[in-house]
């Protein structure tokens, strides 16, 4: 399996001879914030096969990123996600909820409980999110956005990567989110062979200028914990738009 993470919780996977992409945000600009990492080149999202959609946040769920894939044979949604991503014309959508499992080309996607708020806007109707599970001969979890809770531990030892947030976008970060060192425990309960951190260090609103090291202080902090609270797995900090190969 080759990672490659785009930032964000933007990451792409290839796996099973299938390109499969998370939550794909690859502007510039997405709602009211802006991207601090370098762009994403232009050719980084050529041939993607499968999309995961975790929710419908403005930073996960981005309808001009989406055109910028272009069609794809599976986008794969929580319901209301995926009702939002028909209204805008994006075929090859399915409704998943916590416990679908969808097969293409040999490789599996189990949707996954998520204890996030799901749903488009403040005001916008209650919705779930989720994460995802995907087995192809290597296996990954993308937790999208969630908090730590318990039935994580239901994985334990049947990974081989995990990606998992380790902070937002602001200042802090609120409830339905790990920060450092929730992510660090949530790592202790699934033990998968190696984790790379992400939803960190990409987008900030625009009264924020953090410095570079304000950046990385969250996937720095994550690291140390993980190193006292999970010992055995494999840490791989990345930078927007580098690879990694497990397997």
């Amino acid at each position: 399996m080759k990672v490659t993470w785009l930032g964000h919780s933007t990451v792409l996977l290839e796996v099973g001879g299938l390109r499969l992409l998370t939550d794909p945000v690859l502007g510039r600009r997405v709602f009211l914030l802006r991207r601090l990492a370098p762009p994403v080149a232009a050719d980084a999202v050529d041939g993607v096969d499968v999309v995961l959609i975790s929710h419908a946040h403005r930073d996960h769920l981005d309808q001009r990123s989406l055109k910028r894939v272009g069609a794809v044979s599976h986008v794969l949604a929580p319901p209301v996600a995926a009702k939002s991503l028909s209204r805008h014309g994006v075929t090859g959508t399915h409704e998943v909820t916590a416990g679908s499992t969808v097969t293409v080309h040999g490789v599996t996607f189990e949707a996954v409980h998520a204890r996030h708020d799901g749903r488009r806007g403040r005001r916008g109707p209650e919705a779930e999110a989720v994460g995802f599970v995907v087995r192809g001969g290597v296996s990954a979890y993308f937790a999208g956005d969630t908090d730590v809770y318990p039935q994580m531990a239901e994985l334990k030892g049947s990974l081989d990567l995990a990606l998992l947030p380790v902070w937002g976008w602001g200042p802090t970060v609120g409830a339905g989110h790990m920060n450092p060192q929730s992510a660090a425990q949530a790592l202790a309960l699934i033990s998968p062979r190696v984790v790379v951190p992400i939803h960190w260090g990409t987008l900030a609103p625009p009264w924020l200028r953090p410095s570079r090291t304000t950046l990385h202080e969250p996937a720095k902090a994550f690291a140390e914990a993980a190193a006292s609270l999970a010992p055995e797995v494999d840490v791989r900090v990345l930078e927007p738009g580098d690879s990694t190969t497990v397997g």
